[in-house]
C-alpha cells in the first residue's frame, strides 16, 4: 500500500473518487453528445432527402440501419478516442483542432461508404454520406465551439472588469512563442494581464493582429509605444534572442521601471511552476559567454561509475546530483548530514525515473551522516565502494563560522581529511573537492579552512594512487545564503534591501555553470591539480541590488530604499582577484573558462595540522584561528 501512495505521490494524480467522476464527467460528456449526433445525421439525412430533395430517391432499410449503428457508433467513438478528440479541452480548441475533428468524421464515412460498396450492405444509398458527413461535423463541431465562445466572453468581461486595475502589458515577440503568451492569460485567471499589444522585429507585421489584439510597433520604437499606452509590464516571448540584445533590451525597460517577464519555455519549465509566465531573474542578465562544455569527455569520465557526492543536498551538491543523473553513472550516492535537503533531491530525481521509463539511469542511494564523522563515513566507503568522490560538504557562512571556528574546521577540514584518507584506502579513481574564492588570502576562517582542505588534499597526492584535484571559484547565484534569496525576500516584504557596502563587489556564476566546470575539471584532471574558473568581470553588490528591484517592477529609494549597513565579520570590500592570466604559475587548459594553477606553497605541516585536530575540542574560537594562521600561511585572521 506504502508503494502504490509514492507511485500516486511522484504522479502528482492521488484523486479522490468524487474527483475523478467529474473528470469523467467533462471529458465524456462530449461521446454523448457524438453519439445523438451520429444518429441525429443520418435522420436528419432522410428527413432532408424526402422533403428537400428534389425528387431524389434515398434508399435505406430502418432495421439494418439501427443493426447497422451497433457497430458503427462504438466504432467512430474508439477512433475519436485514438486520435484524442476527448482529450481537447474544449474551451482552449483550436483551428488545429477542430479540423483534426473534420479529418476523422470525414476518413470514418469514407469507410463506411467502401465498405458499403464493396459488401453491397443494404443500409443507405452511398450518395447520403455527404450530407451525413456534413451534419456529424455540424453536430461535433457546434458544442465545443459554444464552449470555446463562451469561455471567450467571459475572458473579455473579465478584462474589461479588471481594465482599470489590471496590469497593463506589452509582449515582445510576435510569433508562436507570443501567441502561446496570450493564450496562457487567456487560460490563466490567477493572471491580472491587460494585453495592451504586440512589439516585434518584423516591420511588415506592424498594424496587423494576432487573436485579436494589435501590433503596435518595432523594438526600435518601444520606449515611445511604453510611455504611449502606459505599459506597465512586459513579456519577453522570442525563442532565439540574441544575449547581447536581450541585455540591452531589459536595461532598457528597467531604468524605464517596467517589470519584465519571459515564457518559460518548455526546456525552462520547472514542475512546480503554476504559470508558464516567470519573473526575469539577475542570473539572466550575466554578460558572459556561452560555456562550451566537452561533453563526450565528461560522459566517458562519469559513465559506467561509482559517484559518491558529499554534501550531495546542498545548492552545488544537488546540482551536481542532477547533472551526474543524466550522465549515466553506474550508481549515485548522495551522502548529507541534513535530511530534508537529501530527501528534496531523491524525490526530484525518481521524479525524473518515473516520468522518463524509457531511459537509462542510474541506481540511486541516499544516505545520512556527517564527513567529520569517520566511522560513518567508512561505513559509506565499504558498502558501495564509489570510483569517483565530489567533495561538496562543507560550511560556506563566512560570518556565521567567524564565531563557530571549531566546526569550520571539522567539517571543513576534518571532514576533507576523512573523505581523502578513506579514497585512498579504498581505490577511489578521482577525488574531486569543490573549493572557493576565499581560500586566497582569507580574512576569515572559513577561506582559511578551505585553503587548508586544499593543502590537505595536495598531501595525500604524495602518497596515493587516487587523482586528487581541487576546484577554486567564486560566488554562486541562487545558492542557499547567497545575496539573490536574500534580496528577493527583503524586496518581497516591502524593503529595505541591505548591502554592506556601496563599493563592495563579488564574482558571480550560475550555479548549473558552475556545476558544469566542476565536471569539466574531474574529466582534465590527473594529479594533484588546482583547477580556476575565470568568473568575468567582479559585480558591483549595490548594483544587483538596484537591478533586483527595478526587475520587481520597483523604484529604488522611492518603493524600495537600499540601506548599507556596513562590512560584517570577516567580510572583505574586494575579493581577490582569483584569476590573473598574468601570472607565470596559471596555465591554460582546451576550455578557455578554466585554467590550473601549478605555483608553490602546497606543503602541509603535518606535525601542527595533527595537534590542532587532536585538541580541537578543547579550544576556544580565537586559539583555533591561531592555529590555523600557523598552518594556512597566507590567513590573517581578522581580529589580529
Amino acid at each position: 500500500m506504502w508503494d502504490i501512495n509514492i507511485k500516486r505521490h511522484l504522479r502528482g494524480d492521488y484523486m479522490s473518487r468524487k474527483e475523478k467522476f467529474m473528470a469523467f464527467l467533462k471529458v465524456y460528456k462530449y461521446v454523448l453528445y457524438d453519439i445523438a449526433t451520429i444518429v441525429i445525421s443520418y435522420y436528419l439525412t432522410i428527413w432532408v432527402f424526402k422533403n428537400m430533395g428534389g425528387g431524389i430517391e434515398l434508399n435505406y432499410d430502418h432495421k439494418a440501419l439501427w443493426l447497422a449503428f451497433a457497430f458503427i457508433i462504438p466504432a467512430k467513438i474508439l477512433l475519436n478516442q485514438i486520435f484524442g478528440i476527448y482529450r481537447i479541452i474544449s474551451k482552449y480548441a483550436s483551428f488545429e483542432d477542430f479540423f483534426r475533428m473534420i479529418l476523422v468524421v470525414t476518413g470514418t464515412n469514407i469507410l463506411l461508404v467502401l465498405a458499403i460498396f464493396l459488401f453491397n450492405i443494404e443500409v443507405m444509398s452511398e450518395s447520403a454520406f455527404i450530407t451525413i458527413t456534413l451534419i456529424e461535423i455540424t453536430g461535433m463541431i457546434i458544442p465545443r465551439i459554444i464552449r470555446r465562445t463562451t469561455s471567450l466572453v467571459a475572458y473579455r468581461l473579465r478584462l474589461k472588469v479588471s481594465h482599470e486595475t489590471g496590469v497593463r502589458t506589452l509582449i515582445i515577440g510576435a510569433g508562436s512563442a507570443g501567441e502561446m503568451v496570450v493564450k496562457e492569460i487567456y487560460k490563466n485567471k490567477s493572471l491580472n494581464n491587460v494585453l495592451i499589444g504586440f512589439v516585434d522585429d518584423d516591420k511588415e507585421k506592424v498594424g496587423r493582429q494576432i487573436m485579436g489584439i494589435s501590433i503596435l510597433g518595432t523594438l526600435d520604437n518601444i520606449k515611445e509605444i511604453v510611455g504611449r499606452y502606459a505599459v506597465q509590464e512586459v513579456i519577453i516571448a522570442i525563442k532565439n534572442f540574441p544575449k547581447h540584445r536581450f541585455h540591452e533590451l531589459v536595461n532598457s525597460l528597467i531604468q524605464l521601471h517596467i517589470k519584465v517577464k519571459k515564457l518559460n519555455l518548455i526546456e525552462d519549465v520547472n514542475q512546480n511552476e503554476v504559470s508558464k509566465l516567470v519573473d526575469l531573474k539577475v542570473e539572466d542578465l550575466l554578460n558572459r559567454p556561452v560555456i562550451k562544455l566537452d561533453n563526450k569527455g565528461i560522459r566517458d569520465f562519469i559513465g559506467d561509475e561509482v559517484v559518491l557526492v558529499t554534501g550531495g543536498g546542498g545548492s552545488i551538491g544537488s546540482e551536481l546530483c542532477r547533472q551526474i543523473f543524466e550522465l549515466n553513472p553506474k550508481q549515485l550516492i548522495i551522502f548529507d548530514i541534513y535530511e530534508n535537503n537529501a530527501y528534496e533531491i531523491q524525490m526530484e530525481l525518481n521524479r525524473k525515473v518515473y516520468k522518463d521509463s524509457s531511459k537509462q539511469y542510474p541506481k540511486l542511494d541516499v544516505r545520512i551522516g556527517s564527513v567529520y564523522n569517520k566511522v560513518r563515513l567508512e561505513e559509506i566507503f565499504k558498502e558501495f565502494k564509489p570510483t569517483i568522490v565530489f567533495h561538496a560538504a562543507a560550511y560556506k557562512h563566512v560570518p556565521l563560522m567567524e564565531d563557530s571556528a571549531v566546526e569550520s574546521v571539522r567539517t571543513n577540514v576534518l571532514g576533507t581529511m576523512n573523505t581523502a584518507k578513506l579514497s585512498t584506502k579504498y581505490g577511489v579513481k578521482k577525488f574531486v573537492l569543490v573549493s572557493s574564492d576565499k581560500a586566497v588570502r582569507s580574512t576569515n576562517i572559513m577561506g582559511a579552512s578551505k585553503r587548508f582542505a586544499e593543502l590537505i588534499i595536495f598531501n595525500e597526492q604524495k602518497h596515493s594512487e587516487t587523482s586528487f584535484t581541487a576546484v577554486r571559484f567564486g560566488n554562486v547565484l541562487g545558492s542557499n545564503g547567497s545575496v539573490i534569496p536574500l534580496f528577493k525576500k527583503q524586496i518581497e516584504d516591502g524593503g529595505p534591501v541591505t548591502v554592506t557596502h556601496k563599493e563592495i563587489t563579488r564574482y558571480f556564476m550560475t550555479i548549473p555553470e558552475s556545476v558544469s566546470l566542476i565536471l569539466q575539471c574531474g574529466a582534465y584532471a590527473k594529479n594533484g591539480e588546482l583547477f580556476i574558473l575565470d568568473m568575468g568581470e567582479p559585480v558591483k553588490i549595490y548594483e544587483f541590488a538596484e537591478k533586483m528591484i527595478r526587475l520587481a517592477g520597483y523604484r529604488v529609494d522611492e518603493d524600495i530604499k537600499i540601506e548599507v549597513v556596513g562590512l560584517r565579520p570577516g567580510e572583505k570590500l574586494y575579493e581577490e582577484l582569483l584569476l590573473d592570466v598574468n601570472d607565470p604559475n596559471i596555465h591554460k587548459t582546451e576550455n578557455k573558462l578554466i585554467f590550473i594553477e601549478n605555483g608553490n606553497g602546497n606543503h602541509l605541516n603535518v606535525e601542527l595540522t595533527t595537534h590542532l585536530l587532536d585538541n580541537l575540542e578543547s579550544l576556544t574560537n580565537d586559539e583555533v584561528k591561531l592555529h590555523v594562521s600557523q598552518i594556512v600561511s597566507s590567513y590573517v585572521p581578522n581580529n589580529k
